[in-house]
């Protein structure tokens, strides 16, 4: 039998079905879909759009950024656009630029991109792959929360690819270094988007009742910004537990289970029908409440407790000397953390 001669053509990428393509693609690192841009013209607007980095993102970064983030890459896309405004009007002589929002002194910067010029017009056009190369490279500081013993800074975090670690800088009056080699369970997405410098709104005042797991703001004076700090709601000295009655009452116990029981900051009464900054200069001030009902936020404060209580216990005798045997007794908040950490 005579053989044909006919061979048909070979099939290429580009002849596939238009969903069979794009689930190919969706398969590909992101080296490999930088790499699939070069082929072509069409495969590089493919590989280049925001729906194949939008997954890349929420698959790396979903668990630190927020729309926080969005919003401040935005903000630097819109810039970017605008070739009027790049001419040294949002960019500092580093050719970096921030964004800013508030009074001096409490002006709290939202985000910062180093290296200004990384975003030529062409790649401010493709704006989640740049986004996800500027969290890679580290050159994009973006807001996020960072643990800190048993509170939490709102702060500036960028990535370190070589160590697999963030560093952080929190804002109080100037730029202070909060840490470096920071682990990945350590940064978190903001969890609400007021600023710090700002009360939380509560929400859940009217319902909380003892043995609830809440966040709660605090600042040791009104011209630095608030922290959140985990705490436990508890009952009413006059309280009878087998007929508590104690979330109907005005006033509300909040328990800070990290000191101990003869600890003046063991527990403190706030008023639940004030939905407002409380305290005085001595004891700090109070903010808002965030009632924690999500099982793995409330793991990952018990893992600190334990945590923070273990490196009390392995303290040199020296240092408890030092500090008069118990570093957390009677100091505000930040000062006993400061110490132990």
């Amino acid at each position: 039998m005579e053989k044909s001669t006919n061979v048909g053509h070979p099939i290429s990428l580009l002849d596939l079905p238009e969903s069979t393509l794009d689930f190919i693609l969706k398969c590909l690192s992101p080296i490999d879909l930088c790499t699939m841009s070069k082929v072509c013209v069409l495969l590089k607007g493919k590989c280049q759009s925001d729906e194949f980095w939008e997954n890349h993102i929420k698959q790396k970064w979903g668990r630190v950024i927020g729309d926080a983030v969005y919003n401040e890459w935005k903000w630097h896309i819109a810039i970017a656009k605008d070739g009027v405004l790049l001419k040294n009007r949002h960019t500092n002589q580093t050719g970096s630029v921030g964004s800013f929002s508030g009074v001096w002194p409490n002006l709290f910067l939202g985000s910062y991109l180093e290296h200004f010029k990384f975003l030529s017009a062409q790649k401010s056009n493709n704006s989640m792959m740049s986004l996800y190369f500027s969290l890679e490279t580290g050159s994009f500081w973006f807001p996020a929360q960072v643990y800190k013993g048993l509170m939490i800074h709102n702060a500036l975090v960028n990535y370190d690819s070589q160590s697999n670690t963030f560093q952080a800088r929190y804002q109080n009056g100037g730029w202070i270094c909060l840490g470096k080699n920071i682990e990945w369970d350590m940064v978190r997405a903001p969890s609400v988007d007021t600023p710090p410098y700002v009360v939380h709104l509560s929400h859940c005042l009217d319902t909380l009742k003892p043995d609830d797991h809440i966040e709660i703001q605090w600042r040791p004076n009104t011209q630095s910004p608030y922290d959140w700090w985990y705490a436990v709601i508890g009952h009413l000295d006059s309280c009878n537990q087998n007929c508590c009655q104690c979330e109907y009452n005005d006033t509300l116990i909040v328990e800070f289970r990290q000191y101990p029981e003869i600890s003046n900051m063991r527990r403190i009464k706030l008023c639940r029908k004030k939905n407002e900054e409380q305290g005085d200069r001595i004891g700090g001030y109070y903010g808002g409440i965030r009632k924690l009902q999500n099982h793995n936020e409330i793991e990952t404060w018990k893992k600190l407790f334990t945590l923070q209580f273990q490196v009390l216990i392995t303290l040199p005798n020296s240092f408890q000397e030092f500090n008069h045997t118990a570093p957390v007794l009677y100091m505000p908040p930040v000062a006993a953390q400061v110490q132990i950490l």
